[in-house]
């Protein structure tokens, strides 16, 4: 049986933003954000608010309409609530836009990456790099999607210090949150007019004791309800609602809310939940190593800096959700997941003990026969030697 949310009246979905709110939104879309160049491509230095007006008078420039432009995600959620447990490294920027053809997406493309060689610094002939250049220098994923159901395009620009910008152009998308506190979107459009009618600062266009306390600024809960969604966020409390539309089932990202203290809204739905998660993570990634990369991948994305040290948490976290919660798997394709999990986490272990300074415990661990394969062979003769050591979990060890 699936759990189905009541969605409530449209006027609850919506809520102005305080005074300070503003303020923090302000320093937000005025923060200078590096977008790093491979080989020697140089770094770009840019405000979120001067390369959403460059991309959108582009768009306009090629006959796309916008129809809006959003903040969306942790970044959000962190301007709503400063101190909420989410972080705020990714900047997520939502241009609402109509995509009536798929050669639209095509012109999304060139535009971007026209609008990133504008902001290339003085001196750079310009005329003399192409969009493929420029994709290949400045471009960490590009996605395009194009059905019935679903017409949005995501271009996510590299930084090396993992605050990841991206820029995504929705037409229709029938899911666009995973999580209650995630599930906010602030509506830029008043914000960004009020930067063109203010006289600009010296450093950041708009300076902060001039903005004006008028402005406007709405924001949508994707949730439903937003009062309840910042419950949420303010106790830090995990709900979501269909969780078998989200693809992966938005199990990687539970598993690291729980890592982040936060705990379910409801202890009787929770099991249930957790099932349809797994279940939908399976479906998506059937096999081993698809789970393998897509894992490295949120750790790569999701734990840099301080956060590298709850990475063993996350690992061994995700490694229990899905041996309690799994019923989609036989038992050598579980056994293989489980055991693909506990090998990055020793792995992890070993990377984190290498450092100076850390108190080193000796693992011992006894693998599986099949380890000998060659998904897991080469972590093994890769950590070796020297021997692993670890931080004292000693009943997380046992491979199954």
């Amino acid at each position: 049986m699936q759990i189905r949310a009541m969605e409530p009246p449209l006027e609850r979905r919506f809520q102005n933003l305080t005074l300070e709110q503003v303020q923090a939104l302000d320093r937000v879309l005025t923060e200078v954000i590096p977008i790093h160049g491979r080989g020697n491509f140089p770094t770009l230095q840019v405000r979120a608010k001067d390369i959403i007006r460059v991309v959108k008078d582009r768009l306009v420039e090629r006959r796309i309409r916008v129809k809006d432009v959003r903040l969306n995600g942790a970044t959000a959620s962190h301007v709503l609530l400063r101190d909420n447990g989410l972080g705020h490294r990714d900047l997520d920027i939502i241009f609402g836009v109509e995509l009536p053809r798929q050669e639209d997406l095509q012109v999304i493309k060139e535009v971007v990456l026209g609008s990133l060689r504008d902001l290339l610094p003085c001196g750079v002939n310009r005329r003399k790099i192409t969009c493929l250049t420029m994709k290949e220098a400045y471009v960490q994923k590009m996605v395009k999607v194009f059905n019935e159901n679903d017409r949005w395009s995501l271009i996510s620009l590299s930084n090396d210090r993992a605050k990841t910008v991206g820029l995504r152009f929705v037409s229709s998308l029938r899911r666009q949150f995973e999580f209650s506190v995630d599930s906010f979107q602030i509506i830029l459009d008043r914000m960004l007019e009020s930067y063109c009618c203010q006289t600009p600062g010296p450093e950041d266009g708009v300076p902060p004791s001039t903005m004006e306390p008028a402005i406007v600024v709405e924001a949508e809960c994707m949730y439903g309800d937003f009062q309840q969604a910042m419950e949420h966020l303010h106790h830090r409390l995990i709900a979501t609602h269909n969780p078998e539309e989200i693809r992966g089932g938005g199990l990687l990202k539970y598993s690291d809310l729980l890592v982040r203290s936060f705990r379910p809204a409801s202890q009787t739905e929770i099991k249930s939940l957790e099932r349809y998660m797994c279940s939908r993570f399976f479906i998506d990634f059937p096999d081993v190593s698809e789970q393998q990369r897509k894992i490295e991948a949120y750790l790569q994305c999701h734990f840099v800096g301080n956060e590298e040290a709850s990475k063993y948490d996350y690992l061994m976290t995700l490694r229990r959700v899905i041996d309690e919660s799994t019923v989609c798997l036989m038992g050598h394709e579980r056994r293989q997941t489980l055991n693909m999990i506990t090998v990055l986490a020793l792995r992890v272990l070993g990377e984190q003990n290498a450092i100076p300074n850390t108190a080193n415990v000796t693992c011992f661990y006894q693998p599986a026969p099949y380890v000998s394969e060659p998904l897991y062979s080469s972590y093994f003769i890769t950590q070796a030697q020297p021997p692993l050591v670890y931080h004292p979990y000693p009943l997380h060890l046992h491979m199954q």
